[in-house]
Order: structure tokens, then C-alpha cells, then sequence
């Protein structure tokens, strides 16, 4: 377990590197979008509902939060002597079953988001 709080940093890093990145790319597109001049009913297309998105995400990660405490908690429930790699595998495991649980409950919502979208418009 040492080790992983040895790692921690380095990991906590990189994620945070992705996600700066990550903002920098979206601003230069939108940037050049305005740039460009294409401000109208197509950007919209681009940059998806931002309500919408994170109801999404707050649903996955929170699945997958809580397949990692299921995870450790059964790790702990194991004999001493396995606890780390028991604990590791589960939560692989646990968290993986968390998203592709989410992942038909998602298209459920976006399907029907979609659904509503277009009954509005034709209205």
C-alpha cells in the first residue's frame, strides 16, 4: 500500500495536466470559432448541454465512486494477507460494472432528452 501513496502524487499530476490541457483545446475552438464567425445554430451542436452533460457526469462518477468503496470494503473483508491485491482487483472490477451499468441508463436519458428536443421544435 505504500506504494500507491508513493505513486498518488504523480498520478494526481497527470489528471490534472489532462484537464488543463483539455480546457486550453476547448478555448482555442471556440476561439476560432468566433473568429470565424460561426456563431449560430451549429456551434450548438458542438458544445454539448452543459446541464445535460453534467447530470450525466455527476451519475458515472458517482456509480463508480461507489463501485470503488464496494470494492474496499470487500477487501476488507478478505484475510490479511490478500487485502491489497484483493482490494485492487475489485476495484477494476467494481468500477467497470459501474460503467457499463451506466452506460444504458445514459443512452435511456440522452434518447429521451433527444425525444423531448424534438417534440419542442415541432411544436
Amino acid at each position: 500500500m505504500q506504494t500507491f501513496w508513493d505513486t498518488l502524487p504523480l498520478i494526481v499530476f497527470l489528471v490534472i495536466l489532462a484537464f488543463i490541457v483539455k480546457i486550453i483545446v476547448e478555448h482555442t475552438t471556440r476561439r476560432k470559432l468566433i473568429d470565424k464567425g460561426m456563431v449560430d445554430e451549429n456551434v450548438k451542436y458542438l458544445f454539448p448541454d452543459k446541464i445535460k452533460s453534467q447530470t450525466l457526469s455527476s451519475l458515472k462518477w458517482g456509480m463508480v465512486s461507489i463501485g470503488v468503496g464496494l470494492a474496499v470494503f470487500v477487501g476488507q473483508m478478505v484475510g490479511a494477507d490478500l487485502v491489497e491485491e484483493v482490494t485492487i482487483g475489485a476495484m477494476f472490477i467494481f468500477a467497470g460494472l459501474a460503467l457499463v451499468i451506466y452506460y444504458p441508463i445514459a443512452n435511456r436519458m440522452l434518447k429521451k432528452a433527444k425525444e423531448e428536443n424534438n417534440r419542442s421544435q415541432q411544436s
